[in-house]
């Protein structure tokens, strides 16, 4: 079962490619993924039968109880026949459906392909958890789909109307799952079906399980949804809105039925979703012109007739539900390819402009008659068989004794089978019949009446059929009576699914039962939906004139713009764009939250605390110079001030590491505090010196008080949180697996680069957005990969010969005279290359030592931050004349990829190699360990993260300054290296 799973999302991944090799023909290829899936379900027909299941588990994330399961007992055998089956007519109907030339048409293919492995997924998976992940799948590839025509916004609204609902319902459907699983206490749905749980929990598990039924399945008051997505392609709603998506909220009734058919709640509600839609549906379907939503509502009324068949507990409801799920798969799939045909060959779907096409499309005027009986249950067709078993089944119920829910029940599925003779006909003639010209008989007579005394209209143009266009509808159609034409033969197949409902009598389906009261019924149902039809003008005008209460779609919308009113409302009150404003509704929840836990705690004593003030008067000293500082920093009212004060705490607080015995921590603090200063006081350049006009006496008193009190529940918090342990952290095992599976003595490192290992990961990739982010607040152009470099300099003040003349920096002419300092440039020519060493040296010894990849690149940034500093942004481009993005995208790169190298080597993710040469010559014993890679990732990021602040905050920022500019001569590098002349071109001037 996995191996088709796979084969067939693999099919997904290379659609793309197919499409652009092959055009339209991949399809053909594309369609061996469903068909795959159904030559399985045949192929394991023997096994499934004579009840040997067959199950395949591998276990996933075994913590959360989720792990790849898939059985393929009946319900899943049947269904993924029905999935695999009419996906691969699909995929062969779409390679003749869409142009040659449409746009997006890779795309498609590899959704459509993976929306059919989701379904294969789905309708196998017997965990728990991964029935939710293909749920949501094909939730997902269903909007893409829906909205494949991105440019209509009829597409868009669709296609988000489908999400939104659908997605809320898996929502409560998880809800319901979570409680299944851990009230039974076990995550195998054949588990849980075999011995349901029980208890009022369960009992509201049940209903969310109805709920995500009801959004998938488009059951009222979500029925909207699916005739907004005919905006979809043809292939999409034979495919998504016939026997794939919307059967998955079926299948889920289907699944669970018998295990909570007999709650009173769970009966109720299958009586009022699917009676209900099934009436609607029908009701609505009379009053379309167009040939897709006909269909459509058709499809609502009959998956409500399903629904209710297959949740009302009873086995020969649950055996005509599933012939009926099958039958419906069958004839309507065939209908909406048919429908495609006719858009495709006259350009029109509205059955008021069709006209005599039995005779211009015999073939598929011959598939679309054959499917619309089977849809409408005219014997001898599948649709038949199984609303016959349905009927019998209900009177059965209804005359040995039955509540007021089989009675409705009856009395609903006579009057929707009515409506679906009505609306089928409607649909034949409208597609395939011949008109008459209106407005020849009496201007008072009906409709009906006046075409008969008028003359027929000339047939509808059309186009030539491919025919793959007729093929595939035909063959759907033709197997809709071949399957009712031995009943039998499906009795013995589906009968075991109707046996796992505890209640009710066994059914049969049969093509003919005898004169029974049944017999009569159906008459009576064909009789009604033929006067329907044949007063169809006299139903449409009643309909106009009977009142209807607002539609579900325009509640829908409606709700929606009150739902976006509501969060603007929200926003306009709580994001006032002020940050200080955030930062201190984000302190005080933090303060309060945990200071009324901590609070209550010491009230009761529990924990008791036995707080040491220092352990030595150096702490105390340092502690003070960190209140000190902050305190200044909260009353300061100038911008460099209050940075220069921070500094100072933060500073203090690498003493405190230090004393402390953490020399990595206080090393990363200080880097951080160095390079922090240095970005702030580049961003300060263009702010106010001041933070405000107004006088702040109040509002710094406030920042004081709101600080001083997070300080303190934070203290508080942080001496009573290790107390409290109901467990030994898993900290304590760190020393030894640094060691052992590390190969490093330095546990911070080590962690960093191994045991979180994916957790640096994260926080890298977070300092490439966070660099992305801040290039585009700052850039006013389209940002470029030019790097801007001076390989000689002059100015117009200065025409001295650079050879004969001795420069401390490449760059540092073009800065103004008053504006350098020789001092400066000096130092960093001295001081420069030393902490790119030092850097180097941080990283390779960082896993034995303080040290490793991100102090490294802290140090390596801030020796190219002095440099710009020193010389300006040209200096910058020669210290480092590459693209940051460079760095960060190798960085990130090298250190993911390392993980990835791992598992090509049989071990675990990111998991360490320690390599060991001996009598090395010159370097000795050589011990290197696999994560020095990624540590070295983790050091580009961060030179990449610095330089891009340094080129976005520094040289981004000085090209902005509106000061006056002066003539440079010189070159600019690009990356690939190329150098242009630039002479008397005028750039700003550098700070």
């Amino acid at each position: 079962m996995l191996s088709v799973l796979l084969f067939t999302f693999l099919l997904a991944l290379v659609a793309p490619a197919l499409v652009a090799w092959l055009g339209r023909r991949a399809f053909w290829i594309l369609a061996l993924g469903p068909a795959s899936a159904a030559a399985y379900a045949l192929a394991m027909t023997p096994r499934v039968t004579a009840g040997d299941f067959p199950t395949q588990e591998i276990p996933w994330v075994p913590g959360l109880h989720l792990s790849i399961t898939f059985q393929l007992d009946t319900l899943a055998w049947f269904m993924l026949l029905v999935v695999g089956g009419v996906g691969a007519l699909v995929l062969l109907y779409c390679s003749a459906y869409f142009a040659r030339d449409a746009f997006g048409l890779g795309r498609f293919a590899a959704v459509l392909t993976a929306f059919a492995a989701a379904m294969v997924g789905l309708v196998a998976a017997d965990d728990l958890l991964l029935l939710f992940v293909f749920w949501e799948l094909t939730t997902v590839f269903s909007y893409l789909l829906i909205g494949h025509y991105a440019d209509r916004k009829a597409s868009r609204r669709a296609a988000m109307q489908a999400i939104v609902v659908t997605t809320g319902g898996g929502l409560a459907m998880l809800v319901g799952l979570i409680i299944l699983g851990v009230v039974g206490d076990t995550w195998r749905v054949s588990e849980l079906v075999a011995d349901p749980p029980s208890g009022t929990a369960v009992t509201w598990a049940a209903v969310c399980l109805l709920a995500g039924a009801a959004t998938k399945s488009a059951l009222i008051p979500f029925h909207f949804w699916l005739p907004a997505a005919m905006a979809a392609p043809t292939p999409v709603s034979a495919y998504l809105h016939a026997a794939a998506m919307v059967k998955a909220g079926v299948y889920l009734v289907a699944r669970f039925a018998p295990a909570f058919a007999d709650l009173p709640v769970w009966r109720w509600l299958v009586l009022v979703l699917g009676g209900g839609t099934l009436l609607l549906g029908g009701y609505q379907a009379l009053r379309q012109h167009d040939l897709k939503l006909v269909l459509a509502f058709g499809t609502v009324s009959q998956l409500g007739l399903i629904v209710l068949l297959l949740g009302l507990g009873s086995r020969a409801l649950a055996l005509a539900g599933l012939a009926m799920l099958g039958a419906h798969a069958m004839f309507k799939a065939a209908l909406f390819l048919v429908v495609g045909a006719v858009d495709v060959a006259t350009g029109t779907r509205d059955l008021r402009k069709l006209s005599g096409l039995w005779r211009t499309m015999p073939f598929t005027t011959v598939a679309g008659v054959l499917a619309t009986a089977s849809m409408i249950g005219f014997p001898p067709f599948a649709g038949y068989v199984a609303k016959e078993a349905a009927l019998e089944g209900l009177w059965h119920d209804v005359t040995h004794g039955a509540g007021a829910v089989e009675w409705i029940a009856l009395l609903a599925v006579a009057v929707g089978s009515a409506l679906t003779v009505a609306y089928g006909l409607r649909f034949a003639w409208g597609a395939f019949g011949t008109k008459r010209r209106p407005g020849v008989a009496a201007a008072g007579a009906p409709a009906t009446t006046r075409d008969a005394g008028a003359e027929p209209a000339p047939a509808t143009p059309v186009r030539r059929q491919p025919w793959l266009l007729v093929t595939p509808p035909l063959v759907l159609a033709v197997l809709g009576l071949a399957v009712a034409l031995v009943p039998a033969t499906g009795d013995r197949l589906l009968a075991p699914y109707a046996d796992t409902y505890p209640a009710g009598e066994p059914g049969h389906l049969v093509l003919w039962g005898g004169f029974t009261p049944v017999l009569a019924i159906t008459v009576l149902v064909l009789l009604a939906g033929f006067v329907l039809f044949w007063q169809r003008a006299r139903v449409e005008k009643a309909q106009d004139f009977l009142w209807s209460p607002r539609s579900a779609e325009v509640t829908y919308r409606r709700t929606m713009r009150r739902l976006d009113d509501l969060a603007a409302d929200v926003t306009a009150a709580t994001q006032r764009g002020s940050l200080p404003v955030y930062l201190g509704m984000i302190l005080v929840v933090l303060a309060v939250a945990p200071g009324m836990v901590i609070a209550s705690a010491l009230i009761s004593g529990t924990p008791k605390l036995a707080v040491v003030p220092w352990d030595r008067p150096a702490d105390a000293a340092v502690v003070a110079i960190v209140v000190i500082s902050c305190v200044l920093a909260a009353r300061a009212r100038r911008r460099l001030k209050a940075v220069v004060l921070v500094g100072v705490a933060g500073y203090a607080n690498a003493t405190l590491f230090m004393l402390h015995g953490a020399p990595d921590l206080a090393l990363t603090q200080v880097l951080c505090e160095t390079i922090t200063l240095v970005i702030m006081m580049l961003v300060l350049r263009r702010m106010p010196p001041y933070f405000t006009d107004r006088p702040l006496a109040a509002s710094r008193w406030l920042r004081l008080v709101l600080g001083v009190v997070t300080g303190v529940v934070m203290m508080a918090f942080t001496v009573a949180a290790p107390l409290v342990r109901v467990a030994d952290p898993i900290s304590t095992h760190f020393p030894d697996e640094a060691v052992e599976w590390g190969g490093g003595k330095n546990i911070v490192n080590v962690t960093l680069v191994d045991i979180r290992a994916w957790d640096t990961v994260g926080e890298i990739s977070v300092l490439l957005v966070a660099a992305t982010g801040v290039a585009s607040l700052i850039f006013l152009r389209q940002r470029s990969g030019e790097v801007l470099r001076l390989s000689r300099v002059k100015d117009d003040v200065s025409q001295s010969d650079p050879h004969t003349r001795r420069v401390w920096l490449a760059a540092g002419s073009t800065l103004e005279p008053e504006r350098r300092s020789v001092l400066f440039e000096v130092i960093t020519r001295v001081v420069f290359h030393a902490m790119i060493v030092f850097g180097l040296f941080l990283l390779f010894s960082g896993h034995n030592a303080p040290g490793g990849g991100f102090a490294a690149g802290l140090v390596v940034g801030i020796a190219f931050a002095v440099r710009y500093l020193a010389g300006g942004r040209y200096e910058l481009g020669e210290a480092a004349p590459i693209n940051p993005g460079v760095l960060l995208g190798t960085g990130l790169f090298l250190s993911a990829g390392v993980g990835l190298a791992t598992l090509v080597a049989g071990q675990e993710v990111l998991q360490s190699t320690i390599l060991h040469w001996y009598a090395v010559p010159v370097l000795g014993d050589v011990h290197l360990v696999t994560s020095l890679f990624f540590d070295i990732g983790v050091m580009l990021v961060v030179v990449g993260l610095v330089l891009d602040l340094l080129r976005t905050l520094g040289a981004e920022i000085d090209r902005q300054d509106p000061r006056p500019a002066r003539t440079v001569v010189g070159e600019v590098r690009t990356p690939d290296g190329s150098a242009g002349r630039a002479e008397n071109r005028r750039e700003e001037v550098a700070p």
